[in-house]
């Protein structure tokens, strides 16, 4: 069950509870309350270690385009020396050559820019979500500390 899911719960276990006339406090089951936490202290690290999987995940799409990347360029300093054969086939050779290098850098800062940029949405969508966790968390403990008053 999704952390966001037992907060839902928690707040319909309070709205449904009985409330006492002339005061903004409600009697709830503490065992339910108690056991709706300790299910969100379970889920909560899961979340986390999700957030984890995804900046792993965002590096290793780096270091991949950037192994892409010089691939590319390898194969390109190959070609380049493989076309060096006369004078106008060098000069032909060494400005394909270039272009070549030109486009796989191109092509590796693209890749390279992208996966960050992909991996940075995905994690800013976490971020939200679990600071809109922590809100919320800390408003329900904030109205359960309210109760005792």
């Amino acid at each position: 069950m999704e952390v966001l899911q037992l907060l839902d719960m928690l707040e319909d276990l309070i709205e449904e509870s009985s409330s006492i006339p002339f005061a903004q406090k409600a009697m709830v089951d503490k065992e339910e309350v108690l056991e709706l936490i300790k299910e969100m202290r379970i889920q909560i690290p899961d979340e986390v270690k999700q957030a984890k999987w995804i900046k792993e995940e965002r590096q290793r799409i780096l270091a991949e385009a950037q192994n892409d990347a010089d691939t590319i360029i390898e194969e390109a300093h190959k070609h380049i020396n493989s076309l060096v054969d006369e004078n106008e086939i060098s000069k032909m050779a060494k400005q394909r050559g270039e272009e070549i290098i030109q486009q796989a850098q191109e092509s590796a800062k693209e890749m390279r820019l992208g996966a960050r940029d992909y991996a940075d949405e995905v994690l800013e969508g976490v971020e939200g979500s679990l600071t809109e966790l922590l809100e919320t968390l800390q408003k329900n403990r904030n109205e359960l500390k309210g109760m005792d008053e």
